[in-house]
């Protein structure tokens, strides 16, 4: 059988290495000449003192150190304007996210519009960012978005809608790795962003259109991470090891779905984190297990494979181990802690109508589902993790 043509794009350069943060001015001296770096972070992280050893090391270098620390989650395009408005007042020639997600998220953007003319509503959708970028590193805080390794940002663009920027300009120069950076991560947190990395390796092995060899690779090296770790690292938080192994699931996951992108999950999650502030991967979190029993109608041979990667392969036919699969899935999840009904995290259910109308504007994502998702289909869905 001929390959299918495919194409695989990632960071230029990942370093994985405990403590590095500690260091960051010698490595970024190391990499790059400017010296004038904005970091973009939360109130959060910068109050708790998470940045106060990279700045020190970034000040000892010989860095000028700006910080925006004004990011929230699901963050508005207001957020991200204001960003870009301090760094080019301060004139920065190179940007740092460090914190989660959305801070990630922001840094990339930020570094885009800080040199551009090009309007940030002409920039929504795929392939439309035009020019270059200031350089770009990314220390992820948390094991869950993968974020510093993707090419995708996402804002909240009115009261409770999200649009994307996906473009190559958004994947970073340099990524940096330290998983003592996540050590101080709450259970619930650790435990709803590892299974929204979860999700993006399950949901990239699935995907319809450009699921390929190389995002196969990095969907199971990251799923054996993230599941062989998720419990220790929620019931011990100190525990180097399931930390590493979570940091490093996450980023695989990430590089797999920023190739092979993700789908319903994913689509009707975002209506959660719309109107009832749901964080991204909570909300994930709560639509995976009636998705994946949803999508075992298309994805059961995949599934299956999954089930041999995880659990070790057995005699039993394709639904079986695929049924196997989605109820270890089910399992983890429960033993997460992580809240498992929508009612748990103040959804009605008379709301469940709207969501589903929201969940179909989704249109980037739906398509990239292995079953198709109706209107009745996602009412159900709803319904279901209700």
């Amino acid at each position: 059988m001929t390959m299918k043509a495919f194409s695989f794009d990632t960071v230029a350069s990942l370093v994985v290495e405990w403590g590095a943060a500690r260091q960051l001015g010698d490595r970024l001296s190391t990499w790059f000449d400017e010296r004038r770096l904005l970091i973009v972070t939360d109130k959060g992280l910068h109050a708790a003192g998470v940045l106060d050893p990279a700045k020190a090391s970034l000040a000892a270098a010989g860095f000028e150190v700006m910080v925006f620390d004004d990011v929230v989650a699901d963050p508005p395009e207001a957020v991200l304007l204001a960003c870009v408005e301090m760094a080019k007042a301060a004139d920065v020639d190179l940007v740092l996210g460090l914190g989660g997600g959305s801070s990630m998220d922001i840094a990339k953007l930020a570094a885009v519009l800080v040199g551009s003319d090009q309007p940030l509503a002409e920039m929504y959708g795929i392939g439309n960012v035009r020019g270059k970028r200031l350089p770009l590193v990314q220390v992820p805080t948390t094991a869950g978005t993968g974020s510093e390794v993707t090419n995708i940002t996402i804002l909240t663009t009115g009261e409770t809608t999200k649009m994307g920027v996906v473009s190559h300009q958004l994947y970073a120069d340099r990524v940096l790795l330290d998983a003592e950076l996540t050590t101080g991560l709450p259970a619930l947190h650790t435990a709803a962003t590892g299974i929204d990395a979860m999700v993006h390796a399950i949901e990239a092995y699935t995907s319809q259109h450009k699921k390929n060899p190389l995002s196969d690779a990095f969907a199971r090296e990251a799923l054996k991470l993230l599941s062989a770790n998720l419990i220790t690292a929620c019931e011990n938080g100190q525990d180097r090891a399931a930390r590493e192994a979570m940091l490093l699931g996450a980023n695989f996951a990430g590089q797999a779905f920023s190739n092979s992108p993700v789908g319903a999950v994913h689509a009707l999650a975002y209506p959660l984190g719309g109107h009832y502030h749901v964080p991204h991967g909570l909300s994930n979190a709560l639509m995976l297990g009636p998705v994946l029993r949803f999508n075992m109608a298309g994805a059961a041979p995949l599934y299956a494979e999954l089930s041999d990667v995880l659990l070790g392969p057995t005699d039993e036919g394709v639904q079986a181990r695929s049924v196997r699969f989605v109820d270890h899935m089910q399992a983890l999840m429960d033993a997460s802690g992580a809240p498992r009904r929508l009612r748990d995290v103040g959804v009605t259910e008379d709301s469940l109508p709207m969501l589903a109308a929201d969940a179909m504007k989704q249109t980037r994502l739906l398509g990239n589902n292995p079953v198709e998702v109706t209107e009745a289909a996602a009412l159900k869905l709803y319904s279901e993790a209700f």
